[in-house]
């Protein structure tokens, strides 16, 4: 077994780990930041709604993004279309760390929040599919699922980053500092973020598999118009499969910082803690995952995930109502480290051999990203509002969760292996060319 990690990889994660600060920062923020700056309200449970909204706006924008930024990059290629979203993300995060609060201006902050926030989101839509393909694509076939999964490792290096610049501000300053400027820093160094990010990203030659077909002239007028004539009947159970890294991400990333402050009691900077943990193990577990995809195959390590997440989504729960930091720490690396990492490192390699180049960026968006609004953007807000109905109870979540996690399973159970036929299509388009 190959274990190869080519250039092209290397750029193409450094430049989604810088990328992804952003997006990340902006999720923890909308926990620990938002509700008292931008919708502060006598009720607390409100506030978080409203800031979870806001969050959940940035996904519903990815769809939009992802598809058109999908589209341009089956037709103009993969490096353009990774510096196009590197300034989207980075200008917008930026701006986000100037707009006054609530008190200041009044409804034209959150306003103003949730514009940037959409921009935000049109970014993030076309930036992750476009940084693991170019990867895979520059890879060897005996390492395409390492190689695809390592930007899903910068993916958590950019969220390590950001929850750690958030931590440093938040535990070293008071808290009326903090909310009034000090989470500004964090978002206004988005800037530099940026210019590193394209800087690396001008090293990254483009994709050979893409550059191929156009040289066979053999690049679709219409992408989606393709997508849909030669691989419509996989969609479906593809978009079904990406409800479980987006289930396991952003449950204990997101709400179980609320969570574990409204409902357990527990200090910020427990949670805080161990998210920062489960991404510092990432930097290893996606690897290895992504490792063991090339060797066992993308639909044995992804179930794998799935049904481990679905198992232990009670226990998680029990785990963070006791409050105590070792325990809490325990569950969220189950779920988000080792269920969530194995899902996500398989379903990168997956995804990049379950299109034909031709409309693969395409492809990968669409089947993604509107998975990602519907069930990652929405799952903050449709927890809190489970938990509320529950007086406090985390039953309602966790069976929702589980069902959602059953519906991962069946919609890779139902896809083909993808692993054993990529093999040829990629020995003989070397040859070709």
């Amino acid at each position: 077994m190959t274990f190869r990690i080519n250039k092209a990889t290397i750029g193409a994660t450094v430049g989604t780990a810088l990328e992804w600060y952003d997006f990340s920062l902006y999720a923890t923020a909308s926990a620990v930041v938002f509700p008292a700056v931008f919708f502060p309200s006598g009720d607390p449970f409100l506030a978080t709604l409203a800031s979870f909204a806001t969050f959940a706006v940035g996904f519903f924008a990815r769809p939009v993004g992802g598809v058109i930024i999908g589209i341009l990059g089956d037709r103009y290629g993969r490096r353009q279309m990774l510096f196009l979203t590197l300034v989207l993300m980075g200008i917008s995060s930026a701006l986000i760390g100037f707009i006054p609060n609530y008190a200041s201006i009044g409804v034209a902050a959150p306003v103003l929040l949730i514009v940037l926030r959409i921009l935000q989101g049109f970014g993030a839509g076309g930036e992750y599919a476009g940084a693991t393909l170019l990867a895979a694509e520059h890879s060897q076939t005996s390492s395409r699922g390492l190689n695809a999964a390592l930007p899903g490792a910068g993916n958590a290096a950019g969220a390590l980053l950001a929850t750690g610049v958030l931590t440093l501000l938040n535990t070293t300053m008071s808290r009326e500092a903090f909310l009034s400027w000090g989470w500004r820093v964090a978002f206004i160094a988005s800037i530099l973020v940026c210019v590193a990010g394209v800087v690396i990203r001008l090293r990254v030659p483009e994709s050979p598999e893409f550059e191929g077909s156009k040289e066979k002239k053999d690049v679709p007028r219409v992408p989606l118009s393709e997508l849909f004539r030669s691989s419509g009947r996989k969609i479906p159970f593809a978009m079904l499969a990406s409800i479980g890294p987006n289930v396991a991400s952003y449950l204990p990333s997101v709400y179980a910082l609320t969570y574990l402050a409204s409902v357990v009691g527990a200090p910020e900077w427990i949670g805080l803690t161990g998210i920062m943990i489960g991404n510092f193990l990432k930097l290893l577990t996606i690897p290895v995952a992504g490792w063991l995809s090339d060797r066992f195959g993308r639909r044995p390590v992804f179930l794998s995930g799935a049904i481990g997440a679905a198992v232990l989504i009670y226990p998680f729960f029990f785990l963070l109502n006791t409050g105590t930091p070792v325990l809490v720490w325990i569950g969220l690396v189950l779920i988000f480290t080792l269920c969530n990492d194995a899902m996500l490192a398989a379903q990168s390699g997956f995804m990049s051999e379950l299109f034909d180049v031709r409309y693969r960026y395409t492809g990968v968006t669409f089947s993604r990203e509107i998975t990602g609004a519907l069930v990652g953007g929405t799952l903050p807000f449709v927890a809190a509002a489970l938990t509320e109905v529950a007086g406090g109870a985390y039953w309602l979540v966790a069976l929702y969760c589980l069902v959602l996690m059953a519906l991962a399973a069946l919609g890779m159970f139902l896809l083909p292996e993808t692993r054993a036929l990529v093999a040829p299509r990629t020995a003989a388009a070397r040859e070709e060319r």
